[in-house]
């Protein structure tokens, strides 16, 4: 549905509703009372069949404001924004409508101290009740940050949530503690012989409070912070958040900045999947292959660090375009040294697909339904191994990835070999990306001042590990007031489970390797 049909057909439904279309930002915001959402958002999710984004919690003086994201396949977006006036701190639980939302509701209700009303489990989420006290909301306006909140008492009595309860059923841990550079994450593993029965991830170890931080600085400052709190996506995240800047501010980016953005943007795709792609062949211990995948990373962070100075991309993207230009023969060259690199993955692609002893651990495991998959609203490779064509750049196009040719890879299957296969076909979309782009570079400048306005809007991207989104509001003085991401891994986890339970527990590293999910992207 188009964005400028859903005024009449949001109208034609209920008439306490208010419609109000954002032409310019191709926005539609649906103002409905708390009574209303439920059936706002359900309507949206399951009878327009678009996907959640994310929600956006608010603290204002008289009332909460609760943003609830949704998009389509088509370009457009549609806010439903409803208020909870105060001192009420209870809110309609939409997660029974719309599953994709359960974690969204989870974090708002740990860091704001919102009651989702009809939510089946709330606490101990973001903020771990061993280590924060449980009337804490840390991103409330009145919290103060630099006060130490107390820590609460032991409980002795705290055990892990068990659902299994048959004869001979045990709990295993897995984690938090690693050896190398794995990221802090528990897995409780339930079983009762050798299957998984249940899994339950328990993440935020290194909670950052990168979103509080982010409040009451200068959009330079923050930027600083939204590139920097998951180094692997840096330049996704960063451009998401300089895209929201920039729309707030009405600045249209200069040609060249855009074609520069989509080539970084890609090097930076194809540097992450040949990574994902050396971690799932480390799972199923294909050594050789692990090597030379491994190499591939190397050669992608250095063409990275000769091209813009940084092998992770850091400092380039600034709000009006980028930091600074990149000659034309180079970007050229990288195109060459990337199609080259691109060759190499084929044959590493060859190689893998006739290895037996690696497609008996990895085919037909941890396989995710399109259904289930459409229903935790997952994102990125992820989704589109389990048959959901979904791709920002395609769906929500932004940094002239409209005047591109590229296909957006899709399998079926949703297993292990699916998800791989995916990035195995990204990456050959990625290296004729960069090419395109080289090819198309215009002379001109690739920035533009940028007078910072108030307002607020959101920024987006198609980062590496699926969609993000970054919700920036700036006040009178040029300040953030909110700024809010919303990350495909904070999505993605959210749908563990699926792939998990249900097989053996010697699956379970190879299974983690394949959804490619990243702890740093909750811990912001």
């Amino acid at each position: 549905m188009r964005i400028a049909d859903v005024r009449s057909a949001a109208a034609s439904r209920w008439i306490d509703v208010r419609v109000r279309e954002n032409m310019a930002q191709d926005v539609a915001t649906i103002e409905c009372s708390p009574q209303r959402l439920r059936q706002v958002c359900a309507w949206l999710f399951a009878g327009l069949g678009c996907a959640f984004g994310g929600l956006v919690v608010e603290d204002t003086p008289a009332a909460w404001v609760l943003r609830y994201l949704f998009y389509g396949p088509t370009p457009g977006q549609i806010h439903v924004v409803t208020e909870c006036a105060k001192p009420s701190e209870t809110v309609p639980s939409i997660s029974v409508e719309v599953h994709a939302a359960d974690w969204h509701e989870r974090e708002a209700e740990d860091l704001f101290g919102l009651v989702f009303e009809g939510h089946p489990r709330l606490g101990d989420f973001v903020l771990h009740n061993d280590t924060w006290p449980e009337q804490v909301a840390p991103m409330r306006r009145a919290f103060d940050p630099t006060a130490r909140p107390p820590y609460p008492a032991p409980d002795d009595a705290w055990a892990p949530l068990r659902l299994v309860a048959e004869p001979g059923a045990f709990l295993m841990p897995v984690g938090p503690v690693y050896s190398g550079i794995t990221e802090s994450a528990l897995f409780l593993l339930e079983t009762v012989g050798e299957d998984v029965i249940r899994i339950f991830p328990r993440l935020f170890y290194n909670y950052r409070a990168i979103e509080k931080s982010a409040e009451g600085r200068t959009v330079d400052d923050a930027l600083l912070l939204a590139e920097r709190f998951s180094a692997t996506s840096a330049f996704a995240h960063s451009l998401a958040f300089c895209r929201a800047v920039e729309t707030i501010s009405e600045v249209v980016v200069p040609l060249r900045a855009q074609a520069l953005r989509v080539l970084l943007a890609e090097l930076e795709r194809l540097r992450h999947h040949a990574a994902a792609i050396e971690a799932i062949c480390d799972s199923t211990a294909l050594a050789v292959a692990t090597s030379q995948a491994a190499l591939l990373e190397e050669d992608l962070l250095r063409l990275s660090g000769a091209l813009t100075g940084h092998r992770y991309l850091f400092g380039l993207n600034v709000p009006g375009g980028l930091a600074r230009d990149v000659a034309t023969a180079a970007c050229r060259e990288a195109a060459a040294a990337a199609a080259d690199v691109l060759r190499r993955l084929r044959d590493l692609r060859q190689m893998v697909r006739f290895s037996t002893s690696f497609l008996d651990r990895i085919e037909g495991v941890g396989a995710i339904p399109e259904v289930a998959a459409r229903t935790h609203g997952l994102v990125g490779p992820v989704a589109r191994a389990s048959g959901i064509v979904r791709d920002l750049r395609r769906a929500q196009p932004y940094a002239g990835y409209e005047r591109l040719a590229f296909e957006v890879p899709q399998e079926t299957a949703g297993d292990g070999y699916a998800r791989l296969l995916v990035l195995f076909a990204e990456a050959e979309q990625s290296a004729a990306l960069m090419r395109q782009s080289a090819d198309q570079l215009s002379d001109g400048p690739v920035r533009v001042p940028v007078r910072t306005a108030s307002g607020a809007a959101f920024g987006w991207a198609e980062a590496p590990r699926g969609a993000t989104f970054h919700w920036v509001r700036i006040g009178e003085d040029g300040r953030l007031e909110r700024y809010r991401a919303v990350t495909p891994s904070f999505i993605n986890w959210h749908g563990l489970h699926l792939a998990a339970e249900n097989f053996a527990f010697q699956d379970f590293p190879i299974i983690l390797a394949t959804l490619g999910l990243s702890a740093a992207e909750c811990d912001r």
